[in-house]
């Protein structure tokens, strides 16, 4: 009995336990799958409302993007107002700033015919005043007159005839001063065209070509070479430009250095005589070229020496002077101008008494500091001073040498003569040319500068522009200033232009009076 109530007692207890266990399980679970609902519910919510966002985001960068595009677009077109309304303030300042000097202009030019007019008021005022006092003399004058005494009367007329008397007593000291002055021309004028007519020395007159002849147009494509290597080579040994055209049998050497253009003609000629023309033959004939002008150098120096008759010259200056031959100055030669000077020179000292065998050597070798004034600083007369110096030359030789061109003060006649001399040399006819612009620029010039002149009517430059002659006003200019305003025009004219020889200045006054009798 009692193992029974144990037995039942024990299953029911299990049973109390078994219930509970499973009812705990279920319960666990329920709690289990309500938590698993609840996750997924905050999950599904989570994600809803992540998309919620997104498209809230979407939307509102879409929106902000319309918004930007709308602003961009009235920025757009307001820039563009603005731009317009920039540049039509910008037209409009520049039309104020035209209309501004516009009226600067016009009240600068209304101040100008103000103080023209003011100007020709106080004029018009002194001469009324000049007139005024002159009439108030005429009548003291008159008032002095009427009640002179015979013996008073003659006395004034004595007064004026004397003033009368000295006025013809100057017009005749003038006449003679002229009369002399055209006399000492006269005689001044013979001597130097003795000493003109008593040279006859060469001049030619060189250019920057020289024109070499061909035997034959076939020989020009031997002379430019297989793609033009040997005119090339002859172009650097000679330092020159090689022209080949059209020009039937004949090439030309152009070069503004006359002595590496004579070189370069000399050699193209032997060259051309040989028939072998490659690079290596060029550079040869061109050094041997070279060496043998330095000899023709020195026979021209020689030879032009002797024409004129001057002796015991260093053989260094006599090639200097070789070199003038390929010298020019305004087309003339420089040799030739150089013998030409010391042969004008000499025949002056003779006729003044001097050391005629010193004023040729002077003469010959004023200009030699041209030989190489283009190498060396300084003016020709300075160069060839120092050169003379270097090889011991005579003083005064040197003197005149460095004082032809009034650089330094002259310490003997021979400076003198030296300048007179290469004044005669480069001014007469024929001697040196040059070219058209410059020949009509001078005209010009000399016609403005005696038109700058108050009172002068016209001005006409004529005989190539050795003469000038000046019209003037007569009611501006007296006879008695005419000579004034001569010299106050050559003044000018030796202060502003540069020219060879002489300009002689005619001053013209002419009153003309003209009726017609009816």
């Amino acid at each position: 009995m009692n193992l029974i109530f144990i037995y039942i007692a024990g299953a029911g207890l299990l049973g109390l336990f078994l219930g509970w266990w499973l009812g705990d399980f279920f319960e666990k679970n329920k709690l289990k799958k309500a938590k698993e609902d609840a996750e997924k519910i905050v999950k599904d919510s989570k994600l809803k409302a992540e998309e919620i966002v997104r498209k809230a985001d979407l939307d509102a960068k879409e929106l902000l993007y319309k918004l930007r595009v709308d602003f961009e677009k009235q920025n757009a077109s307001k820039k563009d107002e603005l731009i317009q309304l920039e540049k039509r303030l910008i037209q409009r300042e520049e039309n104020l700033e035209k209309r501004l000097d516009f009226i600067e202009a016009k009240e600068k030019e209304l101040r100008k015919q103000e103080d023209d007019i003011k100007k020709k008021a106080e004029d018009t005022e002194k001469k009324n005043q000049t007139l005024n006092a002159l009439i108030e003399e005429e009548k003291e004058k008159l008032k002095r007159i009427s009640s002179l005494t015979p013996y008073e009367a003659r006395q004034l007329l004595l007064k004026r005839y004397e003033e009368e008397l000295r006025a013809d007593k100057a017009k005749m000291v003038r006449e003679m001063e002229e009369a002399v002055k055209e006399e000492a021309e006269e005689k001044a004028k013979e001597i130097l065209s003795q000493a003109i007519q008593r040279c006859a020395v060469e001049h030619t007159t060189e250019t920057t070509v020289s024109v070499v002849p061909l035997p034959n147009d076939e020989i020009k494509g031997r002379i430019i070479g297989r793609e033009g290597r040997n005119i090339r080579t002859f172009e650097i040994a000679t330092g020159v430009d090689l022209i080949i055209d059209d020009t039937p049998e004949a090439v030309s050497v152009s070069g503004f250095d006359p002595i590496r253009r004579e070189i370069a003609r000399l050699s193209l000629e032997k060259l051309v005589h040989d028939g072998r023309i490659h690079p290596a033959r060029i550079e040869e004939i061109v050094d041997k070229t070279k060496q043998e002008f330095d000899k023709k150098l020195m026979e021209e120096g020689k030879s032009a020496a002797f024409d004129v008759g001057i002796h015991n010259l260093h053989p260094e200056l006599i090639k200097l002077l070789g070199k003038l031959k390929y010298r020019t100055s305004f087309g003339q030669n420089a040799l030739q101008h150089s013998k030409e000077v010391a042969i004008i020179m000499g025949i002056l000292a003779t006729e003044l008494d001097l050391d005629a065998r010193l004023a040729k050597r002077a003469g010959f070798l004023h200009d030699i500091g041209k030989a190489i004034d283009h190498q060396i600083e300084g003016t020709h007369a300075q160069i060839g001073a120092d050169i003379l110096r270097r090889y011991g030359e005579n003083d005064m030789v040197i003197n005149a040498v460095e004082a032809h061109h009034e650089e330094i003060e002259m310490k003997s006649l021979y400076g003198l003569l030296a300048l007179v001399s290469d004044a005669i040399s480069a001014s007469r006819p024929g001697a040196r040319r040059e070219t058209l612009e410059t020949y009509i620029k001078r005209l010009k010039q000399l016609e403005t500068s005696a038109n700058s002149f108050e009172g002068v009517d016209k001005s006409f430059a004529i005989q190539a522009g050795r003469e000038i002659r000046v019209i003037v006003q007569p009611k501006k200019v007296k006879d008695e200033e005419i000579h004034l305003l001569a010299h106050d025009i050559k003044k000018k004219l030796e202060q502003e232009m540069d020219y060879p020889g002489n300009i002689k200045i005619t001053v013209i006054r002419e009153t003309r009076a003209v009726d017609y009798a009816k």
